[in-house]
């Protein structure tokens, strides 16, 4: 009876968490949703509504794919099969389970280890993670190109819709300039006293403090995306440097400036802006820059880019503040 009541309570908190999780959502939907009715039918810019619209479009839109565009998984041959899961489990020596995996390894297309060398396998998923895959704690599965877990969409954020993230920030700081820049001239208006009725000082006000609050926390957050885009790295391997069978290698992903622009937004430049899955790959193997080098001997001799000293650091998990880390 102890048991059933401890379950009960278990399944009771998992549920209670599943509902909190989308509360940074809801927050954020409201505000949009505020900020659609004060610009449009309390300040009536008629001017600006046309561009207000598009842009409110492709904000909402890529903000929907953010949210509810799965992670991808894994597929099933990067996962034990029943025989081997159980050859793994009864083993109890460590060296042996290391060497199993590595033979097991060798008929995928797995190139990082981990820190000590070994082959990176889940053991809450039982399977060998592919290249730049993560196990995300909140959303309790391994996720390809894993970048963060984000509150504010309740979503894992990677392969599949890192892309539609990157256009959510752009465009959120595109709506927030647009909203800023065309309420200033009415909120100087305000300050002469030349603005009437009460509702629209208040929102004039507020739309201003709002649009300039997000717009600075947002222009900061899409920058670091952006440098870590022409880097071809993941906020994990930006704090983590990944480890491949020669060593770690902080740039081995790098393919260049627009190779790596392509990798995230694909090779047609027609889809770019609009959020539809172009990524190039299927998010199990990615190019790497040392197999570029050894097509192109030109890349061997490139200097490579500069970093910050920060960059040859291995960060603890959850140290980002731009991001809410949850791989293990």
């Amino acid at each position: 009876m102890r048991r059933g009541w401890k379950m009960a309570l278990s399944g009771g908190l998992r549920c209670c968490r599943r509902v909190l999780s989308w509360v940074p959502v809801l927050v954020i939907v409201l505000v949009v949703l505020w900020s659609y009715y004060a610009y449009v039918f309390e300040l009536c810019l008629v001017i600006y509504l046309i561009f207000y619209h598009a842009i409110f479009v492709f904000f909402t839109w890529t903000y929907w794919k953010s949210i509810f565009t799965l992670p991808q998984q894994p597929n099933q041959k990067f996962h034990l099969s029943y025989t081997d899961k159980e050859r793994y489990e009864n083993e109890e020596r460590p060296e042996v389970q290391k060497q199993m995996l590595v033979d097991m390894a060798k008929k995928l297309p797995v190139y990082t280890r981990t820190g000590s060398g070994a082959v990176r396998f889940c053991d809450r998923c039982h399977l060998i993670k592919p290249d730049r895959c993560h196990h995300c704690s909140v959303c309790a599965m391994c996720v390809l190109k894993m970048d963060h877990h984000c509150p504010w969409v309740n979503n894992c954020i990677g392969f599949s819709n890192y892309k539609f993230f990157l256009q959510f920030l752009a465009y959120s700081v595109l709506y927030c300039l647009y909203i800023a820049t065309t309420v200033f001239s009415y909120f100087i208006k305000y300050w002469r006293g030349e603005l009437p009725g009460v509702r629209s000082k208040f929102h004039v006000l507020f739309l201003l403090f709002v649009a300039c609050m997000f717009f600075v926390s947002l222009v900061i957050l899409f920058g670091y995306h952006c440098w870590l885009v022409s880097r071809n790295k993941t906020t994990l391997e930006a704090f983590c440097t990944p480890v491949f069978m020669s060593g770690p290698e902080k740039n081995g992903f790098n393919l260049g400036f627009v190779k790596n622009i392509q990798q995230v937004f694909g090779d047609n430049k027609k889809f770019w802006l609009i959020p539809i899955g172009s990524s190039p790959g299927d998010g199990h193997s990615f190019p790497m820059r040392s197999m570029n080098e050894s097509q192109n001997p030109l890349l061997a001799n490139e200097e490579p880019w500069e970093e910050n000293e920060d960059d040859n650091r291995d960060y603890p998990e959850g140290s980002s503040s731009l991001a809410v880390e949850t791989e293990t």
